[in-house]
């Protein structure tokens, strides 16, 4: 047991009941639509949740990633397959750095041309 208090508090049922009698209609109307997401479609159960562990982890949400990698587990995805999708996400998170890094110099070349060669990029 941590001797500190956990950064987020445990996932319990007390605190989906409250969430659901302080908003009820909300609730259950974004639980209709997680049951419709996740559902069998074009695209399996199981590549669904591989994709929503990848997505969690660009997102960081620790309850997300626990719940979507058990899921993912349930549904016959193997370890590997959960770290590649993994490896996928960090991937397009740091791809996304990489790409938006050209606002930062686009900022930079129009404040200091000279350092550009007089063009903007």
């Amino acid at each position: 047991m941590p001797d500190h208090d956990p950064l987020y508090p445990e996932a319990t049922r007390e605190i989906a009941e409250l969430r659901t009698r302080l908003a009820p209609g909300p609730a259950e109307a974004f639980r209709a639509f997680s049951r419709s997401v996740f559902a069998d479609g074009a695209i399996d159960v199981r590549t669904k949740q591989l994709i929503a562990v990848a997505v969690a982890h660009v997102t960081q949400c620790p309850y997300c990633i626990r719940g979507h990698t058990a899921s993912a587990l349930r549904h016959g995805a193997k370890p590997e397959e959960i770290m590649e999708a993994i490896w996928v996400a960090a991937e397009m998170r740091a791809g996304g750095s990489y790409a938006h890094s050209a606002l930062a110099l686009d900022t930079i070349a129009h404040a200091h041309p000279e350092k550009q060669g007089g063009t903007t990029v």
